[in-house]
């Protein structure tokens, strides 16, 4: 299973019904990702230009489209992005192959 990592940021009305009404939102994520077939490893809150993180695994980039969509439909996020997370073997089997590749520069 393929690893994402996950960076969002809450809406102002959002924070202003978790302050009113606090609560963890590592449960929801967990069960939105194991819906798809995959696993929540981590969720954090953060400063700085993202709200928090998330790390998860899931089966394939359609069901973690599927996570991501309908977590950014739901309207409490201002902004969402995911990043497929690619493993030290998997890039160094991409270094491999990348050697026969003729790159020819724009221009050249």
């Amino acid at each position: 299973m393929a690893m994402y990592l996950t960076r969002f940021s809450y809406t102002p009305e959002t924070w202003a019904r978790m302050i009113e009404n606090p609560e963890d939102r590592r449960e929801a994520a967990r069960s939105y990702i194991e819906s798809v077939g995959g696993k929540l490893h981590g969720f954090w809150y953060a400063f700085g230009e993202h709200d928090g993180w998330n790390l998860w695994e899931a089966p394939d980039n359609v069901s973690m489209a599927a996570v991501t969509l309908a977590i950014g439909a739901g309207g409490a996020l201002s902004s969402i992005e995911t990043t497929v997370l690619i493993d030290v073997e998997d890039t160094i089997r991409a270094l491999e192959k990348a050697k026969s590749i003729r790159y020819r520069p724009p221009g050249a």
